[in-house]
């Protein structure tokens, strides 16, 4: 997810792991009402789905609330800070290690979610289609996939800011990013500021998301055998995939 010495990576470092949650809930992030709304459509295509497996499940926000739906949950993660503090506030559900690219478990959900825009960090196209085709065979016949794309090319918009601030007992954070078009990609250089009882201290990262098109991310569901529609109205503003696996 990050650039490191001029090296693409997809994730996340220790500092950010450590933040992640405190600064998107600052930024008015609604976990419990994502996974509500994801386990609505799920349950309207696959009423029986009792099953639910979560790609690059950060620090496990979402799985939080999805236990509230599905009897048997999971979660998989690439970045060891993240994974560590899912497991940490989720004991007893399995979070798992492991590259959406190329992992496998073993078995097969009614569900598999993909959040976050994750599917954006993909490299190539061809990274794009080892990914879902990843999430479709953990997927079983019949099954929904819901996955948040990145922004397409035509609504990303370029030079675009934000920031953020949020307050704790003994804490401050501090956000700000600025993204620009690169290419076929979208470059965000993000600073924070931390501020604790220790000190002060500063990080900056570089996250590179691919821009791919709606049909891309369409096509690549097909070659999956997952029949996918676009739905505009997602919940943080760049829709939701959603899929059934044939």
């Amino acid at each position: 997810m990050n650039e490191t010495h001029g090296k693409r990576s997809m994730e996340y470092s220790q500092e950010h792991a450590d933040i992640y949650d405190a600064i998107h809930a600052s930024r008015g992030r609604d976990w419990a009402s994502e996974a509500d709304g994801m386990a609505a459509l799920v349950k309207e295509r696959l009423p029986s789905a009792d099953s639910l497996l979560d790609v690059a499940c950060g620090t496990g926000e979402h799985l939080r609330y999805f236990a509230r739906h599905f009897t048997s949950v999971a979660g998989l993660e690439l970045s060891e800070g993240m994974r560590e503090i899912a497991a940490a506030k989720l004991p007893g559900i399995p979070i798992h290690r492991g590259d959406m690219r190329n992992f496998d478990l073993g078995r097969t959900f009614d569900a598999v979610t993909c959040m976050c825009f994750s599917l954006g960090y993909m490299h190539s196209v061809g990274d794009l289609h080892d990914a879902i085709a990843s999430l479709a065979r953990h997927t079983v016949a019949g099954g929904v996939i819901v996955a948040e794309p990145w922004w397409f090319p035509e609504s990303f918009l370029d030079g675009f800011v934000s920031g953020a601030v949020t307050h704790e007992e003994d804490r401050v954070i501090s956000r700000v990013s600025h993204s620009v078009r690169d290419g076929r990609a979208s470059r965000m250089t993000v600073r924070y500021t931390v501020a604790d009882p220790v000190g002060i201290r500063e990080f900056t990262e570089t996250e590179v998301h691919s821009l791919f098109t709606q049909d891309e991310y369409v096509t690549a569901f097909a070659s999956a055998e997952v029949e996918a529609r676009y739905i505009a109205d997602g919940p943080n503003g760049r829709g939701l995939f959603v899929g059934i696996r044939k």
